[in-house]
């Protein structure tokens, strides 16, 4: 960033400092593209960056009346994107490796379809289920042996309500047609 860029983010800094709360929105509008850029680097998604970016803002905005250097306004709001970028790419890693070890713990064997017992009616009902789609598979995991709800769910994994109803819905409807083409449900 070139010196005059430098001193009027500085200057925006000092006033928003000394209580002038409209200094903050020219700060945004100078800087959010270039924090969703950082971002974006790291997470590789338009959403996720502006979701890291806009996560960074509170941050910034929490922390800009202490900022004892108000010249290095980019490069401090740079960091914090890069440690937001980095605590996300964290996250992301530890639940796809959560996901991977409940799908290796939840390899099931064979069962003869002549050899139903209520002994092996779960491995059965466990067979139907990887059948499905992971997405699927998920939501019926974390509804049913998670029990958690529609809302709770639609948070953890940031996707609208009605995809996971919908979502759940298809997961019933393909097991139940599975069952009763393999003559496992009546």
């Amino acid at each position: 960033m070139n010196k005059p860029d430098q001193i009027f983010d500085a200057l925006l800094v000092k006033e928003y400092q000394s209580g002038n709360k409209k200094a903050v929105s020219l700060l945004v509008k100078r800087w959010h593209n270039k924090l969703c850029k950082q971002a974006y680097w790291y997470s590789k998604d338009a959403a996720v960056a502006k979701d890291i970016a806009q996560d960074s803002w509170g941050v910034i905005l929490k922390s800009l009346g202490g900022l004892k250097d108000p010249y290095s306004f980019g490069s401090w709001a740079k960091r914090i994107v890069v440690r937001k970028s980095i605590d996300w790419l964290r996250k992301q890693k530890t639940e796809v490796n959560q996901l991977k070890m409940y799908h290796e713990s939840t390899i099931i064997p064979d069962v003869d379809a002549n050899t139903i017992t209520p002994d092996n009616a779960l491995i059965i009902l466990r067979n139907a289920i990887k059948a499905l789609p992971e997405e699927q598979q998920l939501v019926l995991h974390m509804f049913y042996l998670h029990e958690h709800s529609l809302n709770e769910i639609s948070d953890l994994l940031k996707i609208p309500k009605g995809t996971v109803k919908s979502r759940l819905f298809t997961a019933r409807e393909k097991l139940k047609k599975l069952l009763k083409n393999r003559n496992y449900e009546k």
